[in-house]
């Protein structure tokens, strides 16, 4: 590598300056924040590259004595101040409720660089998984008559239950992706686990690309409203439909493909463990997820993202006939 190239870390924490960020809600009183979220976005994107989940190693990472990290120390430092150690905790424990929208803008802004879809296909998928929360469990004979055994306890979380998993407590991670050589996140929101798929995919579509001409999904997004509003004379919605064997649709397709790529996913995000920093119990940097659930360790930011979206493509239910079926390169 050239001296005068950056390397894939500080290229991808230059691109966050060039990300248009959600617009922020109007404060109340108080003093106004010093730092804006984007500088610890950056901090984030450093702390998941490197395997980083507590803000002593990260200040630690950035003080190595190389050219990279003296270039990346610059891009965290604003008004020729950088954040204390108590502020970098404080305002990374806050980051994660913007963090859905943020990974989503972006992911588009990655497409928009990489054009991965310059071979063909346009083809994005739409799936979610669950996180159980890593607090207190709220009872649902607790939950029915509202009382809450004692303060730990997630209380916006909520119950539901999958027939790969059984009964879990906690958060949905629904996410959309791009089909190509890279994976790369186009949409993310995370709801309490309750929330059914096709009702969040309805208000997930209008921030996908234009060029996006494939929406698949598994038997979950064969819903009348999703398809009426997604098909049109180049869009097509690809789903699983219940019926009976055997099964001659596109989605039998798109099972067979998410189903070769189940063993290249990410560790079972289900599977409860210790937050280990501010940053990480509130919100997984992997799965776009929310306060209180939990996810395994981070390979990188847009594989795991795309990982959990396809490790569990291939467990739905068998579906029937088609609307449209993709072409033979996706």
């Amino acid at each position: 590598m050239a001296a005068h190239e950056p390397s894939s870390l500080l290229a991808l924490v230059m691109l966050i300056d060039r990300v248009p960020l959600p617009i922020p809600p109007r404060r109340g009183r108080g003093r106004p924040p010093i730092y804006r979220d984007r500088l610890f976005l950056k901090a984030l994107v450093i702390m998941i590259v490197r395997h980083v989940r507590k803000v002593h190693l990260l200040l630690a990472v950035l003080a190595e004595p190389s050219p990279d990290m003296a270039r990346l120390r610059a891009r965290l430092v604003e008004n020729g101040r950088c954040p204390s150690r108590r502020t970098w905790k404080r305002r990374l424990a806050a980051l994660p409720e913007t963090l859905p929208a943020q990974t989503g803008r972006l992911g588009r802004c990655l497409v928009d660089l990489l054009q991965p879809w310059a071979g063909g296909g346009r083809a994005a998928p739409i799936d979610s998984t669950a996180l159980r929360t890593s607090v207190g469990v709220w009872p649902k004979k607790d939950r029915e008559r509202v009382a809450v055994p004692h303060t730990a306890i997630d209380t916006d979380a909520h119950w539901t239950k999958s027939g790969w998993h059984g009964w879990i407590y906690g958060w949905k991670v629904h996410l959309v992706v791009t089909v190509a050589a890279v994976w790369i996140p186009l949409a993310a929101a995370v709801t309490p686990t309750n929330v059914a798929d096709n009702e969040e995919a309805v208000r997930l579509l209008p921030e996908l690309p234009d060029e996006t001409h494939y929406l698949l999904g598994d038997v979950d997004y064969d819903d009348p409203a999703l398809r009426e509003q997604w098909t049109t004379d180049d869009r097509a919605l690809v789903t699983r439909r219940r019926g009976r064997y055997p099964h001659r649709d596109g989605g039998v397709g798109v099972h067979r493909v998410f189903h070769h790529l189940r063993p290249h996913a990410i560790k079972n995000p289900t599977s409860s463990s210790r937050p280990s920093s501010p940053a990480t119990s509130r919100f997984p940097p992997t799965a776009c997820g929310r306060r209180g659930t939990t996810s395994s360790a981070p390979s990188s930011s847009t594989n795991s993202c795309c990982s959990i979206a396809s490790s569990r493509a291939g467990t739905s239910t068998p579906a029937s006939k088609p609307a449209c079926v993709p072409p033979v390169d996706l």
